[in-house]
């Protein structure tokens, strides 16, 4: 399919604005400037939402706790949200509009995840953070109403790294029981593709960007072998939670999402993989300007209550 015209506007708008490339910016600059593109979004009401922050290993963690705006069960179904944006940028407001959209469409709590961010902290820094807030939700989540036999992880991009990383940490734990990944455009680590060869040019997320946010989270190059950076090198991943992972058709990571699926699928995970047409990387995060990324919140939210009952 060619690129969707309400992608492609966006792209024409970003361009005409003659904002420099993220990764000629400062990680402090890069941050504001990603914050002011989704500053824009439209959000819808939910039914609470409440700002704290729980013990990590590194120091607190702030967290973002969202209710439903018609919860009917007395417990409900968690997800816990891990932001995109490289490991580098993005934070509670900027992935706020899709939180929003998944507690009400899935009628379930959201736990977005403030996790530290590179370069002032590296990998496995992010890793850590992403796990001990699994952990304190399992552990908590009687507190906020929260079904502690019910938690899913889930998040795009970078987030969905962390998101698909922390399931093999639990695996290796045997804790927290997880009931469904939820894998939006994530980076798994596959390698050179024919996606990273074909979309790492104009469109958003370029091969320079990649390798910026890269430069800023590893301390070194051999960092990319370790399973918890690339998960997909992760040899057994068999007895994972079953999983919805989702791509965009002009993303450079469409096939580490692709490939990811496959060698879940291949160990027996039960897996659905949509590949959204015409579709660019962050579009989940641009529901607002373009009907496909909440079609695709929707479809997430869909999946998610399937995956709770």
């Amino acid at each position: 399919m060619t690129l969707d015209p309400q992608a492609k506007l966006i792209l024409d708008q970003i361009e005409k604005a003659g904002v420099p490339p993220l990764h000629t910016m400062s990680p402090q600059a890069a941050r504001t400037a990603y914050g002011a593109m989704r500053s824009t979004n439209k959000v819808e009401e939910v039914g609470v939402i409440k700002n704290q922050v729980i013990p990590g290993p590194h120091g607190d963690i702030p967290i973002r706790i969202y209710k439903p705006l018609h919860a009917q069960a007395e417990k409900l179904p968690i997800l816990v949200f891990y932001h995109g944006g490289g490991w580098v940028i993005g934070d509670l407001d900027t992935h706020d509009a899709a939180c929003r959209t998944l507690t009400n469409e899935a009628e379930c709590i959201v736990v977005s995840v403030d996790y530290r961010l590179a370069p002032e902290h590296k990998f496995p820094v992010a890793v850590e953070d992403a796990f001990a807030a699994l952990e304190w939700v399992a552990e908590h989540a009687d507190e906020f109403g929260g079904n502690r036999e019910k938690i899913a992880v889930g998040g795009d991009s970078a987030g969905g790294n962390l998101a698909t990383v922390t399931t093999i940490i639990a695996k290796e734990q045997q804790a927290p029981h997880i009931a469904f990944q939820l894998l939006i455009y994530p980076s798994t680590g596959v390698g050179p593709t024919k996606s990273y060869e074909e979309n790492g040019e104009g469109y958003f997320l370029t091969k320079d960007l990649m390798a910026w946010f890269r430069k800023q989270y590893l301390n070194t190059p051999d960092d990319v072998n370790h399973p918890y950076l690339s998960p997909y090198l992760y040899e057994d991943v068999s007895g994972l939670p079953p999983a919805l992972i989702m791509t965009a058709e002009y993303d450079p990571l469409r096939d580490d999402g692709k490939a990811y699926a496959d060698k879940l699928k291949a160990a027996g995970v039960d897996v659905e993989y949509v590949d959204y047409p015409g579709m660019i990387h962050g579009f989940i995060t641009m529901a607002n300007m373009i009907d496909k990324g909440q079609e695709a919140l929707e479809d997430a939210a869909n999946a998610l209550k399937k995956a709770f009952v």
